[in-house]
């Protein structure tokens, strides 16, 4: 199962389509969206991954501190999963892929990170495999005592340790993942614009 990441993309519709068109070329079964949308309008484009024959993959969404439009809720409540400030997600690999439990499956936590704190708080308690998290617009990935803090990065912005390119992650679980597990597992791709 893959499960693609993306953050902060604050109303870029030119980001968001370029994340739209790499995780349908990478095939994810799932997408995570760590907050900052902004607006609804820079949501629906993410309606359209893995529109095929088989259907649309799975997708979840936490709000950002600069999703300023409470319209963005029920946007996403149009085609998934709407997590409030922070939530928890579990990953399986099972033979129907999505969000399933199980003995392969990957329990993780979202939330967009305006609190430091708070990330290093779901990090440091041991009860999830991966945190996925945004708001720095930096991506990174550390594996702290078997948990994986992952940010896939953001937009450039004009902040002292921003990323200078717009980033999204991928993360191969289970049988996907060609024996990579932990921090190995997750993939950033720089996206042009």
């Amino acid at each position: 199962m893959r499960v693609g990441i993306v953050s902060d993309t604050h109303d870029d519709l030119a980001a968001v389509e370029a994340a739209v068109a790499l995780f349908d070329r990478e095939g994810v079964d799932a997408v995570v969206h760590c907050g900052d949308f902004v607006a609804p309008f820079s949501v629906t484009p993410f309606d359209g991954v893995g529109d095929g024959p088989d259907g649309g993959v799975d997708f979840y969404a936490v709000r950002g501190n600069n999703d300023g439009e409470w319209a963005v809720q029920s946007t996403v409540e149009l085609f998934g999963t709407y997590l409030g400030e922070a939530g928890t997600l579990s990953f399986g690999c099972g033979a129907g892929g999505g969000s399933a439990g199980g003995a392969d499956a990957v329990n993780v936590a979202v939330t967009h990170g305006t609190s430091g704190v708070v990330v290093d708080a779901l990090v440091d308690c041991g009860d999830y495999d991966y945190v996925f998290h945004g708001h720095t617009h930096a991506h990174g990935v550390e594996e702290r005592d078997g948990t994986v803090r992952v940010n896939p990065g953001g937009l450039p912005i004009p902040v002292d340790g921003a990323d200078d390119a717009f980033r999204v992650a991928i993360l191969d679980v289970g049988a996907d993942a060609d024996g990579a597990a932990g921090a190995d597992a997750v993939t950033h791709h720089e996206l042009d614009l």
